[in-house]
């Protein structure tokens, strides 16, 4: 059975959600998404003899949230790994990542190879050091699809706040409606169905 608790990670607050016995899998969501995103691979995992064990990272869920730019750097998100597994008492496991927990993933097992035994990247590929910056590239898939990506529109400080409006949490949900439904619908329908999810909230 699925069991939820809160960890402190060396100086952060997690949230993790965990299942099953036998060598552990970390479980690193992406954005902007939750643990929820691993809600199939968790009993999955669990029945076939492993301890599922997947985090909100930082700033999402009941996991810490400072407001600080610097807390949300790499070095930060790797110890927030390390310190989970810490506080769970593992010594060794297996990380997984799916879209900007692929990266975290991958830089997990890079600077500890020694706890991390090995990793998996889902959505997102090994990226290393020294080519494009992220937001160029960004901006050629932008250009690709004939639309901003959806991840250059968070990079402008303050344009979600903006444009959803102050305080409005949903303004993320609303962003991926509009540019994730267009390039997804296949018919009039279902572009309609999609814009319309996004009208809901408040």
């Amino acid at each position: 059975m699925i069991q939820t608790s809160i960890v402190e990670a060396r100086h952060a607050r997690i949230e993790v959600v965990e299942e099953g016995e036998g060598p552990v899998v970390l479980l690193v969501h992406g954005f902007p998404e939750s643990w929820y995103s691993w809600r199939h691979q968790i009993p999955a995992l669990a029945a076939a003899g492993y301890r599922a064990v997947a985090i909100h990272v930082r700033g999402y869920g009941r996991s810490s949230n400072p407001l600080e730019v610097e807390a949300y750097s790499m070095l930060q998100h790797v110890s927030d790994n390390l310190g989970v597994l810490e506080a769970l008492g593992v010594e060794r496991c297996v990380v997984i990542g799916h879209d900007w927990g692929s990266p975290i993933a991958a830089n997990s097992a890079l600077l500890r190879p020694d706890v991390f035994a090995a990793v998996a990247l889902l959505s997102v590929p090994y990226n290393p050091p020294g080519g494009r910056r992220p937001t160029d590239a960004f901006a050629e898939m932008g250009a690709a699809f004939g639309e901003e990506f959806y991840i250059s529109y968070f990079q402008e400080p303050g344009r979600a706040e903006r444009e959803g409006g102050a305080g409005r949490p949903f303004v993320v949900a609303r962003v991926l409606h509009r540019r994730v439904g267009r390039r997804r619908a296949g018919s009039g329908r279902e572009e309609h169905r999609i814009r319309g999810a996004g009208r809901h909230h408040p």
